[in-house]
């Protein structure tokens, strides 16, 4: 994952009270693991979540007792804390519930008798985030903007009036063709990115076409592959920003001032609230316009099948993915990985939130996956391929929003233990719900 992302966490375990502890080398490989006795994700109101948290690879600690500090938040806005002992042979048990539909969060780290967390040599805590969730299937955002369609026919209408014009350049590759591709598109800057055709492909033996969409960061570029990506597609990957490729002239130069330009009053992109105050001058309404001219690109490619399109992403990735089967009726399979800035608004009703959260304004209703998601048609397969149930970038109320809004076949798996950047080990608790005819 990206660095952002990870400097982004740090912080966040940060704010929990983490210093410095003694024994820090002696704790590098262990881990702690968490799961719920009763084995499930989702429980009823009131049910009893009973979690069970324990050290794994920590037999090797003789010198040090150690605790579980554990805290608990949710969508109802109850806090609970505690601290206890464990060891290699006993772990922690301990119970809540939530009277309502919606999420608690269980965050936990191994710590000495005072609360004080232990840490590996790279400064980084032992820890669990997890949780369960409570009628998910009932949750729903606030009313989306009155004028959702209008306002996506006028951007579509934008993308007719300018023609579309390509410019591609071939590089060496070891299987099939690779192309360094620019696309005029009615936003500040093109899409760019790289598109990978197998080595048979024609307009006699065509393909599927696959649009691979990137995480957050400045530095989302694709690299120029050298060899196939996929054999059973034209794949087309591009950066979040239109950035010029080093193909068609970019430098270190051109790169760093970038980074300074997409910024707005001071907020990294996307997180200004009065850029955002306005659907139109929002930095995701250039993104949302490339991803649409995209797939208007790879269906005009000769050796395309005409009857499969994808388009797949994680993170920011997802959100773009989302987006891409809502505002292009030809996506047949979206899949859509940890996807951001679902129920921007859930703030508004009191859902739990952690870092990475937009400051929500009503223009974001425009961009907000959850909202998209009521267009994706039925001929589309969504699929989320993880929801972590620890991920409070991405927090799981806000996927399981998108879940719900989604009418067609749909498949989604949640992860106990699973953050933003950090999937746990097998075994895992994993649960997997389709709907609507998905397999």
């Amino acid at each position: 994952m990206i660095q952002h992302l990870k400097q982004l966490w740090m912080a966040a375990f940060a704010a929990f009270g983490m210093g410095f502890a003694a024994f820090a080398g002696e704790w590098d490989g262990v881990l702690l693991q968490g799961r719920t006795l009763e084995d499930k994700a989702f429980y009823a109101p009131g049910e009893k979540m009973t979690f069970e948290l324990k050290p794994v690879g920590a037999e090797k600690i003789t010198n040090a007792a150690f605790f579980v500090q554990w805290t608990r938040t949710g969508d109802d806005g109850k806090v609970e804390k505690g601290l206890g002992p464990v060891s290699a042979t006993q772990p922690l048990v301990f119970t809540t519930s939530l009277e309502k539909p919606g999420f608690v969060r269980i965050y936990a780290e191994i710590a000495d008798a005072d609360g004080k967390p232990y840490r590996r040599s790279n400064d980084w805590p032992i820890f669990f985030d997890g949780g369960a969730g409570v009628e998910p299937e009932k949750l729903q955002s606030v009313p989306e903007p009155a004028d959702f369609d209008a306002f996506w026919t006028k951007q579509k209408a934008r993308l007719v009036a300018m023609p579309m014009t390509v410019r591609r350049k071939e590089l060496p590759s070891q299987q099939g063709r690779v192309y360094a591709v620019e696309i005029s598109c009615p936003s500040v800057r093109p899409v760019t990115g790289y598109l990978q055709v197998p080595a048979d492909a024609s307009p006699t033996n065509r393909y599927p076409c696959r649009l691979e969409l990137q995480g957050y960061g400045y530095d989302s570029n694709p690299k120029a592959p050298t060899g196939a990506w996929h054999k059973d597609a034209l794949v087309l990957s591009i950066n979040a920003h239109g950035l010029r490729l080093p193909e068609f002239g970019a430098d270190a130069a051109y790169y760093k001032a970038l980074e300074w330009e997409i910024k707005s009053n001071g907020h990294t992109y996307g997180f200004d609230p009065k850029q955002n105050a306005d659907p139109e001058t929002a930095y995701f309404n250039g993104m949302a316009l490339r991803v649409m001219r995209a797939l208007q690109y790879l269906k005009s490619l000769p050796e395309w099948n005409g009857k499969d399109l994808i388009a797949s992403g994680g993170s920011q990735g997802g959100l773009q993915t989302i987006w891409a089967a809502a505002l292009d009726p030809d996506v047949t399979r979206a899949e859509s990985s940890i996807t951001w800035c679902c129920d921007m608004d859930g703030t508004e009703l009191g859902r739990n939130r952690g870092a990475w959260h937009l400051e929500w304004v009503p223009a974001l209703g425009y961009y907000d996956p959850v909202n998209m998601a009521r267009r994706i048609p039925k001929t589309c397969l969504t699929v989320i391929p993880r929801a972590g149930l620890g991920d409070y970038v991405c927090p799981p109320s806000g996927l399981a929003v998108l879940y719900n809004n989604i009418p067609g076949p749909k498949k989604i798996t949640w992860v106990q233990g699973s953050t933003h950047v950090y999937e746990p080990p097998q075994p895992n608790q994993a649960y997997t719900f389709t709907a609507n005819g998905a397999e």
